[in-house]
């Protein structure tokens, strides 16, 4: 009895013409994704593609142990790593957009507007957790939207995300008022009868402690670990870098590059909603105003952690590394140095920029080699 041969599966099958450029380096060629062993994925969390951000985190903390060892007292060790959950969670997502040479510059209205909503909910009498759910489904819808004028209208990502960006940021203060939406009070400060809120597991479990550590900090180590395995790990995570590194190859390969567009986008879209959720856990109301410059610093956090911007690979623990760098160590150490607030974003500037130079000094140097 005779038998047909099975056709291969596409999205995993590539031809000789596909591998004509070849993918970036160590990343095999469209077709190859096999499941990986347990040791491979527990090498892959902790797999860098560049130290840069450890050597200047570690430098950083030396030098502060020097001059101010005030630094390290536990009140502020907790406000360096609170500071950094809601970038950090952001440049973790956003990872997988510049490995698939992408951007999005909309997150930061993102992360304004999920906290604005959920707080609106909250306040209707809405059970905190599905207040929570509601809106981190309305990120994802944001990040939807990104990817439908993207990959769909065809629109350069700079400016679709830079108009969403405004986009969202307005629709935020038309729902609010441009006022604060505090938990269980009204626009007036006035108490909200029967609104217990702020009383629920929702915020005093998530917006707690664990072994004196922040519990969103905890979840956004968790978050990184996550997206880590998906990244290198799962066929998704395959056909972004696949894509990222050499995009008509992925192509011939019979990757569907919309479809992954749109996940990405969502992807992010979701990243931005979850630090959005945690501004609101910790501070208990949805400010318009919060976000401000954080799209700029997910993605500084994101190339400063070791992911190029050409594509074709990234590291989300990198990434992790760059906010906490940025926005915990640096932005809370700023003020120890006595630097007046006037040239607090000059001297962030300053330290992004030397970071990316000696990142790229480093990556110079290994390809000379």
């Amino acid at each position: 009895m005779s038998s047909t041969p099975t056709a291969p599966d596409p999205e995993f099958t590539s031809g000789a013409e596909a591998a004509a450029e070849g993918p970036a380096p160590g990343l095999p060629a469209p077709g190859a994704w096999r499941r990986p062993s347990a040791g491979a994925v527990l090498r892959g969390i902790f797999e860098f593609q560049s130290n840069s951000v450890i050597l200047a985190l570690g430098l950083v903390l030396v030098l502060f142990a020097v001059t101010h060892p005030s630094f390290y007292s536990l009140r502020q060790i907790q406000v360096v790593l609170q500071s950094s959950v809601y970038v950090g969670v952001t440049a973790c997502g956003m990872a997988f957009l510049i490995a698939m040479r992408q951007l999005d510059l909309s997150v930061s209205s993102i992360i304004a507007l999920t906290a604005g909503i959920g707080a609106l909910l909250m306040n209707a009498g809405w059970n905190p957790w599905l207040a929570a759910l509601a809106a981190l489904g309305c990120a994802g819808l944001m990040g939807l939207i990104n990817a439908v004028l993207v990959e769909s209208l065809r629109i350069n990502a700079l400016l679709a995300t830079l108009a969403t960006l405004f986009v969202y940021n307005g629709f935020n203060q038309g729902i609010t008022n441009s006022n604060t939406v505090i938990i269980g009070y009204t626009t007036n400060d006035v108490p909200l009868k029967g609104n217990h809120a702020v009383h629920s597991s929702f915020f005093t479990t998530l917006g707690g402690n664990f072994l004196s550590i922040p519990i969103s900090f905890w979840l956004m180590i968790g978050f990184a670990i996550l997206l880590t395995l998906v990244l290198r790990f799962t066929p998704f995570g395959y056909r972004v870098r696949s894509i990222g590194s050499n995009p008509e190859a992925a192509r011939f390969s019979g990757i569907s590059i919309p479809r992954v567009t749109y996940q990405a986008f969502i992807l992010v879209g979701l990243a931005a909603g979850l630090g959005g959720l945690l501004v609101l856990i910790f501070f208990q109301d949805g400010d318009s105003s919060v976000g401000g410059s954080d799209n700029l610093l997910a993605i500084a956090a994101v190339i400063i952690g070791g992911t190029p911007m050409r594509g074709g690979s990234a590291t989300v623990i990198g990434a992790m590394a760059g906010a906490i760098l940025l926005t915990g160590v640096i932005q809370s150490g700023l003020t120890y140095f006595d630097i007046s607030a006037n040239w607090s974003q000059f001297a962030l500037g300053a330290v992004i920029l030397a970071a990316v130079s000696v990142d790229s000094v480093v990556r110079a140097g290994r390809r000379r080699t």
